[in-house]
């Protein structure tokens, strides 16, 4: 059976025809090389608060990206036959996502993530049949929410960040979470893709920790800033 996504989900799918990695982040993906990854878009709808994403926060114990929201997802293993194999078996693993729950409808282009090496490709998704998720290893994975799309373009919960190294990117801040990196980057450009996205003003700066050496991000419109790196 062919489930149909919703009409509010159409000027996106429109125009992702279209889209290539440099609408994304201004990093070029290697021709060659880079570990194979997948991560899971995953769009639905709520009665109360309308069309949503879901994501996961990890945990703050982990050695990489510690307390980072992200979408769920992780490297390819050899037994997955394509991206989308391996971007609903990471959501399954993480956050007991029933793969039969989701209607698969484009794979986005390959992003490369140059701190880990990772060539990750977003499938995006509609989740036809909502239902509970929660972590499935606490060790790995903190907290799942589901953050509103109206929300996330509240010019009010727009912000960038710039990390110690000078990278900066956009961000949000929503519902106690902090989404940058990759994740804000992906996000930002779907939102505006889909014609979802609201002015806001891009002077709110947030600062963050100098923990770790290295930015996690690549995607989206990401900057260096010279006053910081010279």
């Amino acid at each position: 059976m062919t489930r149909r996504p919703p009409e509010w989900m159409t000027p996106l799918l429109d125009r992702l025809g279209t889209a290539r990695a440099e609408d994304f982040t201004r990093l070029a993906t290697p021709e060659s090389g880079g570990r194979e990854s997948a991560v899971l878009v995953l769009l639905g709808e709520q009665a109360d608060t309308g069309p949503d994403v879901l994501v996961l926060q990890r945990a703050a114990t982990l050695r990489t990206h510690a307390g980072q929201p992200a979408f769920p997802g992780g490297a390819a293993d050899p037994e997955d036959a394509d991206a989308r194999a391996t971007a609903l078996r990471e959501a399954n693993e993480e956050v007991a996502l029933d793969p039969r729950s989701v209607t698969v409808l484009a794979e986005l282009p390959k992003l490369w993530i140059p701190v880990s090496d990772f060539v990750v490709t977003p499938v995006l998704a509609w989740w036809h049949a909502p239902h509970p998720v929660h972590p499935c290893e606490p060790a790995e994975v903190a907290h799942v929410a589901r953050l509103p799309i109206a929300e996330l373009v509240d010019p009010a919960n727009r912000v960038r960040v710039r990390h110690p190294s000078g990278w900066v990117g956009p961000a949000f801040a929503v519902r106690g979470m902090l989404v940058w990196g990759f994740t804000a980057g992906v996000l930002s450009t779907l939102l505006d893709l889909g014609g979802w996205s609201r002015p806001w003003a891009p002077g709110r700066m947030v600062e963050l920790p100098p923990t770790g050496a290295t930015p996690a991000p690549s995607a989206g419109t990401d900057e260096v800033d010279e006053t910081r790196v010279r």
